[in-house]
């Protein structure tokens, strides 16, 4: 169409070369040739003026559907001046900023754009003038894109907030490009499109992926997701402390790629059977973590679908039950600890009630023994025989003395000592007792912290773990004794039963011996369990142990195998203050007399008058009363002075001790001597006697008793 234009243009310039003022210079066939030519011309224009004015009548029709598209076009468009002013702009546009579109025209673009987002559409604009230098520097190739205007390629696009006339503010991705006008100059057309249901819809999909996150994150177990190939896609910050890498270390990963190839083989084969049979899996397994600690664990993982219903991968959950299951043997093991403990409590109370009645009878007996002896010739068979009943009585009594040991029954007069020397003073001793074949290392530590118990009961746990280790072992062999400083706090004492926490002072015995199976060691403070052949022990030493540790508040384990010998490990408190010489005395003659007036209380008949005759073959003054009421008339109708009160602690209307206290008004000076053939406590704190308080136990030899009472009279 355009050359075409171009040959009538020419042509009709040569036939305005021919003009009438120029006829007067032709010949008449010259002028009838040229007007001829001159009436073709006009036609020829006539039908060109007729096809310029059915393409402009063609080109405003296309113009007109351009403006109808650009007006009912789905999203805004706008021509913008170099300085971003609107030149143009359609309908959708003008309803997206809720504007009059002919109000649109000459505002800035800028105008509607919130100041948060001004630099960003700023910066953007400026590079893309930037790019429309080089177009009109012709070094950019530039596409047609509506009548006038040409557009360069690859536009700049988007995202901001722009806010509409009435206060609305929406999201709006723009999609710019550089152009030129018909004159040339630098233009931009920018498309509008309303993302705001797709930004906010992608800020709440953020925002319950940042609350899942912060949600797992919270969680103290280890989760984690994977996709339908195995492949990982997530997890919390416990799965990274487990893995012992993090989300960008791991995502994208499977298994094989970040832990041992057995072990990925073994999750790898759980997945996929979970996988291709969708549902739940739960299993337990030990693993070791990230830190090197190994971890009883429980897997629970479950699939998830797609929106297509389609299985779209796995996520687990790794739950640590290691606590669960150390408590669950914690208690299978304290349960039969407080067992152990009910029983040997009850086997206790058992012991001691029998101590108690027998330790009457053989008083009696003991004592009639002692005073038949004294009138008999020792030339005779009845002296023999008599002296046989009272070394029968002896051990019983020492039997009895035993069960009240081991039922905590014994009472004791403690001593604050330094365990070495009490244990160095005794290791001659110990060496006969034992033997030679057997070796005593003894290792004691040093600045030993000092405790308080009573001396006598020392001698009688290591005479009878002493004597223990001697019969484990065979031939010889070698037995150590150490003492050491030892510490508990409440997390190792909440783990075992009878522990408190605090300072202790450690005596060990050790023997190379035949150790013992566990069912011996369960068995093993039980009074009267033994290993032994019959007539070769009573099965009481380790039960008076047991009992004379816990009397003091002490602690005592046992460690043995057979074949690898025996270990006894007891901790008695620490006791904080000076430690004192014990003062050993020497045992007192039989004949010991003495001249004072006792008042001697006893409720059992038989043994207040065979008391009476003891007592009084040592040369004292009786007065004897079988309760506490007669006893309070006798000092009441004595006009002499009562120089001691000898009184059992429990008898009828009141006990000993209240009884002492009553005598106390009427004879200030008065000194006390409690016996008792089953415990103190009435006397004495937990069996523990208070300085200056004396106690002989039922039953007592002639000796026994004139050494207690000379004790107890001469007392400061």
């Amino acid at each position: 169409m355009t050359g075409k234009k171009t040959d009538l243009r020419k042509q009709a310039e040569e036939k305005a070369a021919h003009s009438p003022e120029n006829f007067d210079m032709l010949s008449p066939e010259e002028t009838r040739r040229t007007l001829h030519e001159l009436r073709v011309h006009q036609i020829e224009l006539t039908m060109q003026n007729e096809e310029l004015r059915r393409a402009q009548v063609e080109l405003d029709a296309a113009r007109a559907r351009y403006f109808d598209l650009y007006d009912l076009a789905p999203v805004g468009y706008v021509t913008l001046n170099e300085e971003g002013f609107i030149l143009e702009t359609n309908l959708a546009a003008a309803n997206l900023l809720g504007v009059v579109r002919g109000r649109l025209i000459k505002q800035p673009l800028s105008r509607f754009i919130l100041p948060e987002d001004a630099d960003i559409y700023h910066l953007h604009r400026k590079q893309l003038f930037k790019t429309n230098v080089a177009l009109r520097q012709g070094s950019v190739q530039a596409r047609s894109l509506r009548p006038g205007s040409r557009q360069i390629d690859k536009p700049q696009t988007w995202d901001l907030r722009m806010m509409k006339t009435d206060g609305t503010e929406l999201w709006v991705h723009l999609e710019a490009t550089a152009a030129q006008d018909a004159d040339g100059a630098p233009i931009s057309h920018v498309v509008l499109s309303n993302i705001d249901e797709r930004k906010r819809t992608e800020e709440v999909k953020k925002t319950t992926i940042r609350f899942q996150q912060v949600l797992m994150d919270a969680v103290p177990s280890p989760i984690f997701y994977k996709d339908a190939k195995c492949v990982y896609v997530g997890g919390n910050k416990a799965f990274e402390r487990y893995l012992g890498l993090s989300q960008e270390q791991f995502v994208g990963k499977t298994v094989y790629e970040i832990s041992p190839a057995d072990l990925a083989e073994k999750y790898d084969k759980a997945d996929r059977e979970l996988l291709n049979n969708p549902g739940v899996q739960t299993y337990e397994a030990s693993v070791v973590y990230a830190d090197g600690t190994l971890h009883d664990v429980v897997f629970n993982k479950a699939t998830f679908t797609n929106t297509e219903g389609k299985v779209a991968g796995l996520i687990g959950v790794i739950l640590d039950v290691t606590d669960r299951k150390r408590a669950e043997e914690e208690k299978v093991s304290l349960e039969a600890q407080i067992q152990q403990a009910q029983k040997m409590e009850s086997v206790g109370r058992l012991a001691g009630g029998v101590a108690h009645d027998f330790n009457n009878k053989l008083g009696v007996i003991l004592g009639y023994a002692e005073i038949a002896l004294d009138q008999v010739d020792p030339a005779l068979p009845l002296y023999a025989d008599l002296g046989q009943i009272r070394t029968a009585a002896n051990h019983a009594a020492d039997l009895t003395r035993q069960l009240l040991a081991f039922a905590r029954k014994q009472t004791v007069a403690p001593k604050v000592l330094d365990l070495n020397k009490t244990v160095t003073s005794m290791l001659k001793m110990l060496q006969r007792l034992i033997g030679e074949n057997i070796h005593i290392n003894w290792q004691p530590d040093a600045n030993l912290w000092p405790v308080k118990v009573d001396p006598s009961q020392i001698d009688q746990i290591l005479t009878n773990l002493c004597i223990n280790a001697r019969d484990a072992i065979s031939d010889v062999g070698k037995m150590t004794i150490e003492t050491g400083k030892c510490s508990f706090d409440e997390d190792y004492c909440a783990a075992y039963t009878g522990f408190l926490p605090g300072e202790y002072v450690l005596l060990a015995v050790s023997d190379n011996g035949c150790g013992m199976d566990k069912e011996t060691l369960s068995h093993l403070f039980e009074p009267f369990y033994t290993t032994k052949e019959v007539g070769k022990g009573t099965g009481l030493g380790l039960a008076t142990v047991y009992g004379i540790v816990r009397q003091n508040n002490g602690i005592i384990n046992v460690y043995s195998e057979p074949d690898k010998g025996t270990t006894f490990r007891i901790y008695l408190p620490r006791h904080v203050g000076k430690t004192a010489q014990v003062q050993t005395r020497g045992p007192l003659e039989a004949d010991s007399r003495g001249h004072e007036t006792i008042l001697l209380v006893e409720d059992d008949p038989s043994i207040l008058e065979m008391t009476t005759r003891m007592l009084e073959k040592q040369g004292y003054t009786v007065l004897s009363a079988s309760t506490p009421g007669a006893a309070i008339r006798l000092a009441l109708e004595r006009s002499g002075e009562i120089h001691l009160l000898m009184t059992d602690v429990v008898m009828p209307e009141m006990n000993g001790r209240d009884l002492a206290k009553n005598l106390l008004s009427l004879y200030p000076h008065i000194k006390r001597l409690f016996m008792s053939g089953y415990t103190a406590d009435v006397i004495a704190h937990h069996g523990v006697l208070d300085e200056g308080v004396y106690f002989i136990q039922k039953p007592f030899s002639i000796k026994e008793l004139a050494a207690k009472v000379r004790v107890a009279l001469d007392q400061e």
